[in-house]
């Protein structure tokens, strides 16, 4: 005998598309405007909705930013899923790079007002420095790959350095690029030219065919 299907609750649906609707439009918002410039009555009015209806789904903006921080956590968590050895891992490294930026230009309202969002936010900090760890490792093992195929020369203290300074390059790259006032001609172009200036730390220590793999990337990212 068939199981009775289970209808899905229609409130829980239009309730959790509710949310989805909050969280995408304050991301909008916060990426074009600022965090600190955004009030949960702009995102209630752009989205037709009364401040009371808002408040129902998320109590205040603080529960928006950790819920939009999970999602960015998800996001940014994406890596290799192997480290490939010789000069293939300059490419695992420069894909690795530019999908980190490209998180960070989706989530960008994180990092341009960083200090003080972790500054407010303890269990954000806690995170965030999970992340961090995370990332050097994964730099710290690409780098390894190319030390193991003679392709990089660099001491275990030289690679775990050029890691922490990828790391804080690319933490601040969006912001230096508006301190700038640059206005690129893409989004693409500009990530490109982000993992550009991240690898050119990893430069100096690369040796033959991995060198000349890595000229010709930057290249093609800045012709």
């Amino acid at each position: 005998m068939a199981k009775p299907r289970t209808s899905l609750d229609g409130n829980a649906v239009r309730t959790q598309r509710t949310r989805e609707r909050v969280l995408a439009e304050s991301l909008r918002l916060f990426n074009e405007r600022g965090e600190p410039h955004v009030t949960t009555g702009m995102i209630a009015g752009e989205l037709g909705m009364s401040p009371g209806n808002l408040y129902y789904h998320f109590r205040n903006k603080d529960e928006i930013v950790e819920h939009l921080f999970r999602a960015f956590e998800q996001r940014i968590g994406i890596g290799p899923a192997d480290v490939r050895e010789g000069p293939a891992a300059i490419e695992d490294l420069w894909l690795y790079l530019h999908l980190m930026l490209e998180a960070i230009w989706e989530f960008r309202f994180l990092y341009r007002n960083l200090d003080d969002l972790l500054a407010r936010n303890r269990k954000l900090r806690e995170h965030f420095n999970r992340i961090v760890d995370t990332k050097h490792e994964t730099v710290v093992a690409l780098c390894g790959s190319l030390v193991r195929s003679r392709s990089l020369r660099a001491t275990p203290a030289e690679i775990h350095t050029v890691a922490r300074n990828v790391l804080v390059v690319a933490t601040y790259w969006l912001n230096f690029q508006s301190l700038r006032g640059a206005r690129v001609r893409s989004v693409e172009g500009d990530l490109g030219l982000g993992a550009y200036q991240v690898m050119a730390l990893v430069s100096p220590y690369l040796v033959g065919a991995a060198r000349d793999h890595l000229e010709q990337l930057s290249r093609n990212y800045l012709e």
